[in-house]
């Protein structure tokens, strides 16, 4: 990176982190006026534009210019999906660039959680949403926000409760004092599970006729 651009980056993120994002997004267009392909400047103003203000329809516009420029620019595609993962109107892209990206980024845990979440909540594919938990934990097998995560889907989703509680467990093992983990595990054993371990029957209700 010229030594400009990296002078430019410093100014921004310290505008930035004082409160001065009008003034870090000035110091990063006027820096782009003269360098318009460098893509890193212009991923670090997508982020401000998008994070920290209001124009986040402007921001969006940076990260297209960028994955335009550089297709392959993993960053800023992460830095869309962020944006669009919480919309159902943009599932159809969203799901692209996360797909794109689960293929061109394997090793990355997070990324697989991420897309977890979106299969379960957007797209409401549980199976698929299993498949990426369990990617995200071979990836990282101690990280308990994983395995809660996947608790979640297999109880509450899959109706799986044993293999809830079998993750649960997991992530205790790794993380024995972990509050929100502990919660789940105390809630799920007193609502589908006897007092001696075993798992509760299902209720079965007739229909009237």
């Amino acid at each position: 990176m010229a030594d400009k651009a990296f002078e430019a980056m410093s100014k921004a993120r310290r505008q930035r982190d004082s409160g001065n994002i009008k003034g870090a997004v000035a110091t990063l267009e006027s820096y782009l006026e003269t360098d318009p392909h460098n893509t890193k400047p212009r991923l670090l103003l997508a982020e401000i534009l998008v994070f920290g203000s209001d124009s986040r329809s402007y921001g969006m516009m940076q990260l297209d210019i960028i994955l335009d420029l550089e297709p392959d620019n993993h960053d800023a595609r992460k830095a869309l999906v962020t944006v669009l993962k919480d919309k159902k109107k943009n599932n159809r892209e969203c799901d692209e660039h996360y797909r794109y990206l689960v293929e061109h980024c394997p090793n990355d845990a997070e990324l697989m959680n991420s897309y977890a979440i979106f299969n379960k909540l957007q797209l409401v594919d549980f199976d698929r949403a299993e498949d990426y938990y369990l990617k995200a934990i071979a990836l990282d097998p101690g990280n308990s926000g994983y395995r809660l995560n996947y608790a979640y889907l297999l109880s509450g989703d899959m109706d799986r409760s044993v293999d809830a509680k079998e993750q649960l467990e997991a992530a205790l093992s790794y993380d024995p004092s972990n509050a929100d983990v502990n919660r789940a595990l105390v809630q799920l054993m007193e609502r589908r599970f006897n007092a001696d371990g075993t798992p509760k029957k299902k209720r079965r209700f007739l229909r009237r006729r």
